[in-house]
């Protein structure tokens, strides 16, 4: 099987169910946001990553395969591969347990520090620009509302691991000074 197929030659791609959409769709947009997050997020599991976070990230870029499965996908009768309530408790779960190495925030913090922390907080500014182009989509067509959800919590969590990822380094949070 040729991996190009010239189907798309003509600006358009196909959806689940043999649907065709042109490629500027937002569901399209959606997805590819999701798609380069995973990406990014590659880049950031290439470095040394302390075993703790590098499972967790594996297991986080496959679920960014559900996410953009599920977007992909019109019919939402078609259970398979969507974004899970477990899901979304999952990263509240990460998300409660990481922020217990931390100390409570009193300032706004800039993305940063080291080079993996930095990488993270990439994601993370992906990852929110992802949740815009999903908000976007649900206010033109149905969607699974689980997929605005998690996405809205794994910011939350690449910001939680950005600054764990610091301070296990010994980095400090970098504070914003106006």
């Amino acid at each position: 099987m040729k991996i190009y197929t010239k189907t798309g030659d003509d600006g358009t791609t196909g959806l689940q169910g043999n649907n065709r959409v042109s490629k500027d769709n937002p569901r399209i947009i959606a997805y590819g946001t999701i798609d380069e997050a995973n990406a990014t997020l590659g880049i950031a599991l290439s470095y040394e990553l302390d075993k703790d976070v590098a499972i967790l990230c594996n297991l986080i870029q496959n679920e960014l395969f559900i996410v953009g499965a599920d977007l992909s996908n019109i019919d939402l009768h078609d259970e398979k591969n969507r974004v899970s309530d477990e899901m979304i408790l999952n990263l509240e779960k990460n998300i409660d347990n990481y922020e217990k190495e931390l100390s409570p925030l009193t300032n706004f913090i800039l993305p940063g520090g080291n080079i993996i922390a930095a990488q993270i907080h990439h994601v993370r500014t992906i990852i929110r620009r992802a949740e815009t182009c999903i908000v976007v989509l649900s206010q033109q067509e149905k969607i699974n509302q689980n997929c605005i959800k998690y996405v809205n919590r794994l910011s939350d969590l690449f910001f939680v691991l950005g600054r764990v990822l610091n301070k296990r380094s010994g980095q400090k949070d970098i504070i914003w000074k106006v």
